[in-house]
């Protein structure tokens, strides 16, 4: 476990992990507890960026949470390069900010925004961040009471870039909807993808979609404990839970995933099996 260095009563707690400086929540069931005691969170995702991302990358990151990948991110990239991240939960995005200052990532933009295939405004509900809670899994889709918040469309709002190398979206089950409304920049700039799909009911619809954009698709699942982690914690208190995420690439792009399994069947997925 990796030592405090920020001397507060509050839920906030500051190390020094992988890839800089990170001010986290210690009530957070896995982001949080994954950098207090790794520090670093679900670092195969990383491994994978670091062979597809490079110096000038332009990097989209839809639901960037506190900023535990982004900081990696804005590194690869370095300062020729740009991470767009968007983060709709306003104390979750208190972090992603501060995460961005305390590092001096000059290179990364911060949004308060949801992402979406219409611009409107979503009631993000009323979060208790000093209870312990998954914050990272919290759906902001369907909720009536709380706070307002903008929701972005990727084709608006990234019209003017000149180049999007990597889209990566984890949003808690509206991940459809902000690749809907990224359609036009994805046929523009055919970025890679990098997309949660950990909701069987949702899967089908999801895949279909990326694929109608002339993608190749294939199941990436990498394990929340890395046994190399940056502390040299030998403790796994997560045992074999994975995120489930999708690496996707246009079929234009001539490159080699071993290891990994190719998406063919839209039906199926890796918690349910084949769905009728």
């Amino acid at each position: 476990m990796l030592e405090n260095l920020f001397k507060t009563d509050g839920f906030n707690r500051l190390v020094r992990m992988r890839d800089g400086w990170m001010i986290y929540n210690i009530n957070d069931q896995y982001i949080g507890a994954s950098i207090q005691k790794y520090g670093e969170f679900s670092h195969g995702e990383m491994e994978l960026f670091q062979q597809i991302v490079t110096k000038g990358s332009y990097i989209v990151e839809v639901g960037a949470n506190i900023g535990s990948h982004t900081l990696g991110l804005s590194q690869q990239v370095g300062i020729s390069g740009r991470v767009f991240a968007y983060e709709p939960q306003r104390i979750i995005f208190q972090n992603l900010c501060a995460n961005m200052s305390i590092n001096s990532r000059s290179n990364v933009y911060c949004f308060e925004q949801a992402v979406s295939d219409e611009k409107s405004l979503i009631v993000i509900p009323d979060i208790d961040y000093s209870q312990t809670a998954n914050f990272g899994g919290i759906s902001i889709d369907g909720f009536t009471s709380g706070r307002p918040v903008r929701v972005a469309v990727l084709d608006e709002e990234l019209k003017d870039v000149s180049r999007i190398d990597l889209i990566k979206v984890d949003a808690e089950g509206m991940e459809f909807k902000a690749l809907s409304g990224a359609k036009n920049v994805i046929s523009r700039h055919k970025p890679f993808l990098y997309v949660e799909n950990d909701r069987p009911e949702r899967s089908q619809a999801l895949i279909e979609l990326i694929k109608s954009m002339e993608y190749r698709l294939y199941w990436h699942a990498p394990k929340l404990y890395n046994p190399n982690n940056y502390a040299g914690d030998k403790e796994n208190i997560f045992g074999d839970i994975c995120s489930l995420n999708m690496f996707c690439f246009h079929k234009s792009v001539n490159i080699h995933c071993g290891g990994l399994s190719e998406i063919i069947d839209s039906c199926f997925h890796p918690r349910k099996g084949r769905q009728a």
